[in-house]
């Protein structure tokens, strides 16, 4: 495996050296930028006129670069902030595009806002979320009901049995069997829009120094948005207030949903005259996209070795709590949370 690696990293580095001179890469200042959870990797260089640029290395046997060109055109159309790609080679799996910073909204969090500039920072997003649902589709594979259950399954499979070593009993299974499908049904009836999928705070970058500075249209700048698709308007919202990685309570995700589906509605996307209902339907979303996170996460620990993905799982598990518990058709979730849980308290395992 590490050979390989050496192997495409002079493969690499032979491609820029054969890129125009025009555009003054100093190679000599290449190194790692960041990796995604696939086989994608991500490289900074410096160029002689002061400027940083992002070399994505994408293998074409294991990654296949064209959904992410296609969609950054898309997103481009829409004035949404996306990486601009200055030179592509989709044969080889390699692409040079402008660099939007290393500032994502989850380190800015991390490390430390004034409340005045966090509102700032995510009325951006929600902004710029507006603009990105305004955006063509074409070309997008579709999310669907099938999609959308079959999603799930990961819960049952890594959460109950692998991380809780636990059996569904015929009742719990009939149970869950009927959320999913509540679930899936009434995401699958909302209207469509180009969905994201990871629309939190890693992925959106501060692309101006501090709140108040340069232009809050360009904010925030998106990535790895490749993996996008036409499916639930309401699953990108979802998204950002319940942030599998950063805490938001209750007051601060319903600010930012009621923030947002005034901005949607005055941009004209297709979102409910109610916002009891849409409400709701982002709620039963959420709860379908952080049961299938809660399987991700402990299929990254135990199958590929990524043991840091469990640190979140509490956050997720109680953003699944605070949506099963408001409804009574997800109450069986409750129940069988309560069980697993007393589980590893009675076999002194922490999560």
């Amino acid at each position: 495996m590490h050979e390989s690696r050496d192997l495409r990293l002079t493969q690499l580095e032979s491609w820029l050296n054969g890129l125009p001179a025009t555009l003054a890469l100093r190679l000599d200042t290449l190194q790692p930028a960041s990796s995604d959870a696939s086989f994608r990797r991500y490289f900074r260089l410096q160029t002689h006129s002061g400027n940083s640029l992002i070399v994505m290395d994408a293998p074409p046997e294991r990654e296949d670069s064209h959904p992410f060109v296609h969609v950054a055109g898309l997103l481009q159309e829409a004035g949404v902030t996306v990486p601009e790609i200055l030179i592509q080679d989709l044969a080889q799996g390699f692409l040079l595009l402008s660099d939007l910073g290393s500032t994502t909204y989850y380190s800015a969090v991390q490390q430390g806002l004034e409340d005045g500039t966090l509102q700032v920072l995510y009325r951006d997003a929600l902004a710029a979320l507006v603009r990105l649902q305004g955006s063509a589709t074409a070309g997008l594979p579709v999310y669907d009901e099938a999609r959308l259950l079959d999603e799930m399954s990961l819960f049952p499979e890594w959460y109950v049995e692998r991380h809780h070593g636990s059996t569904l009993t015929e009742q719990e299974q009939t149970d869950l069997e009927t959320v999913f499908r509540l679930l899936a049904r009434s995401a699958a009836s909302q209207p469509c829009v180009l969905v994201h999928r990871d629309f939190h705070s890693p992925n959106l970058m501060v692309t101006y120094p501090a709140a108040g500075q340069g232009d809050p249209a360009r904010n925030p700048g998106i990535l790895d948005f490749q993996d996008a698709l036409l499916g639930p308007i309401t699953y990108d919202i979802a998204s950002l207030v319940t942030d599998a990685r950063t805490t938001w309570d209750e007051a601060q995700q319903l600010d930012w949903a009621i923030r947002y589906w005034e901005l949607g509605r005055a941009a004209g996307l297709p979102l409910p005259s109610e916002f009891s209902a849409f409400h709701q339907e982002y709620e039963w979303m959420s709860l379908q996209r952080n049961l299938r996170i809660m399987g991700v996460f402990c299929r990254l620990n135990y199958r590929d070795g990524k043991p840091w993905y469990l640190d979140h799982l509490p956050r997720v598990t109680q953003y699944v709590r605070q949506v099963a518990q408001r409804y009574q058709p997800l109450r069986p979730l409750l129940k069988l949370l309560d069980r697993l849980e007393n589980i590893r308290t009675y076999n002194g395992i922490a999560f």
